[in-house]
């Protein structure tokens, strides 16, 4: 495979999640092989083309850097935010690259490493997993057990197929369901395989069952999973050896899948939000992100606005993985990116009876995440529109989470459409001197300066038809109440209302600009 080149790694990153900010001295062209974390207690090693992360070190301090980086034959200093050492970085002909601000420095290494190690797969690949089973049938064989490989969650990933070795229904359901049953006898074991150092010997869950030698898979302390043998009795003399050469194998593998599986999560949501900005090729966005030609419907999640929290950004990236972890179950997609605190999912509507189904969804989501963020969440659906107009569908589903309430925490458009359109008259109208203008302004400059409730009783009057019952009873008060207050109306402030032209304006004023209902 070719080396990867700075356009590469540009071209497979985007423009916000990592940006040029100087051009190396030999141009974009020139190669990056490796990623490198800045520690100031250690020298810097010698490492051409390298990208040297300024961990720790802020942009506007980040000159020095560049001089040791140049000096050490890097490629390039990334540096958090789109300011730095530009001058620094321009005479000494090294890449300046900024990151986003909200990207923690390891989600940064992870996205760095992975699109330098390897070309991207295609989005939604599972390809960097596919050396566990390799790896599981090596150990099994040096062993001389049937092996297998969980992630932290005991989700089997990979399984030997090694012929002539013992197995027992715990492994073979295990397999089928490619998940390790749950009963309070595993997760004992789970207890003390995680509290070991190395390899430990583990009973039969049941009579008919065999015991197990395992050892936790880790690196750098964080435990990603485990492995496990089958011991009938045969293993070979090293097979606790064998075990712990294997679990630093695993690690690796489980830190590359994990790079891979974050750098095709970051390409998705770039995709997603080119889409839905307009500067995607629908037809290629489509195809990437596993949609056809057919309908789609633009979902938006997000916190509100009331229960926002100092630690806000992790709950939003939280709510994030939940809605894509939804996607991916309900519909076999995981299009979902995070964009200005909320969380937008592209919802095939193909086969969708109505809205009903992706209600549903919204539903089910905004249910499970207020109880694991703790925190209530709304959702609002667009239109269903071609894959072109994602867009569109977009905007509806913001307008949309800007009329919820905690009496309706899930809508789609077409159900709040008048709360949508009376919002969208009451910006436009908020911007013409000659919408905002009118008879509404004297009623409620009339109302503080003689503490009467005569713009309330308009609205209440015309909310309720003009039925003089109908708004005595929004207002509480005796209809003849109502009946002075009309006649004041139009005796003190001049206003027709038997002109249907001025009714319909000044019921639109007094309900956009002036926000009066007949409710309250």
């Amino acid at each position: 495979m070719e080396a990867c080149t700075l356009a590469d790694l540009l071209d497979t990153l985007g423009g916000s999640a990592v940006r040029l900010l100087v051009a190396p001295a030999g141009g974009t062209a020139v190669p990056v092989h490796e990623v490198v974390l800045y520690d100031p207690h250690v020298p810097l090693p010698r490492s051409p083309g390298a990208l040297l992360l300024a961990v720790g070190v802020g942009a506007g301090a980040a000159g020095p850097l560049v001089r040791d980086a140049a000096g050490a034959g890097m490629a390039g200093l990334v540096v958090r935010g789109d300011e730095g050492p530009v001058a620094e970085a321009e005479a000494h002909g090294l890449a300046l690259l900024g990151v986003a601000g909200d990207l923690a420095w390891h989600q940064a290494h992870l996205l760095l490493a992975a699109a330098v190690g390897a070309r991207p797969s295609p989005v939604g690949s599972d390809a960097a997993l596919g050396d566990l089973f390799s790896l599981a049938d090596a150990v099994a064989a040096s062993a001389g057990g049937a092996t297998a490989i969980e992630d932290r969650r005991q989700r089997i990933l990979a399984y030997s197929t090694v012929a002539g070795q013992a197995v027992d229904e715990d492994r073979r359901q295990g397999i089928l369901g490619l998940q390790v049953p749950d009963s309070p006898e595993n997760t004992e074991q789970y207890r003390l395989l995680f509290a070991a150092d190395g390899p430990v010997r583990l009973p039969a869950l049941s009579g008919d069952g065999l015991p197990r030698l395992a050892v936790a898979v880790r690196a750098g302390g964080e435990t990603l999973g485990s492995l496990w043998v089958v011991d009938d009795g045969s293993l070979a003399p090293d097979a606790e050896d064998a075990l712990v050469q294997g679990a630093s194998t695993a690690a690796l593998l489980l830190l590359r899948a994990r790079a891979a599986q974050e750098l095709a999560r970051h390409q998705h949501g770039e995709l997603l939000r080119r889409l839905l900005d307009g500067t995607a090729d629908p037809a290629t966005a489509g195809h990437r992100l596993g949609f056809g030609a057919g309908a789609v419907r633009v979902a938006a999640f997000a916190l509100e606005a009331a229960s926002a929290t100092p630690d806000g950004e992790q709950t939003a990236l939280r709510l994030l993985d939940l809605v894509r972890l939804q996607c991916e179950a309900r519909y076999g997609r995981r299009a979902c990116v995070l964009a200005d605190g909320v969380v937008y999912a592209l919802l095939p509507a193909a086969g969708e009876r109505g809205a009903e189904r992706h209600r549903r969804f919204a539903e089910g989501v905004v249910r499970q995440a207020g109880q694991a963020l703790r925190a209530p969440v709304r959702a609002g659906l667009g239109e269903v529109v071609a894959l072109e107009e994602a867009g569109a569908s977009r905007a509806d589903a913001d307008l949309v989470l800007r009329v919820l309430d905690d009496g309706r925490p899930v809508a789609t458009v077409d159900e709040v459409r008048p709360r949508v359109a009376l919002l969208r008259l009451s910006e436009v109208m908020a911007e013409r001197r000659e919408l905002s203008a009118g008879a509404w302004r004297r009623v409620l400059a009339y109302d503080e300066r003689h503490g009467t409730e005569y713009a309330r009783t308009l609205v209440c009057w015309l909310d309720a038809g003009c039925d003089m019952a109908g708004a005595a009873r929004l207002l509480a008060v005796h209809p003849n109440t109502c009946r002075y207050r009309l006649k004041q109306v139009r005796q003190q402030l001049g206003i027709d209302l038997d002109d249907a032209d001025e009714r319909l304006v000044l019921w639109l004023q007094l309900r956009t600009l002036g926000g009066l209902t007949g409710g309250g």
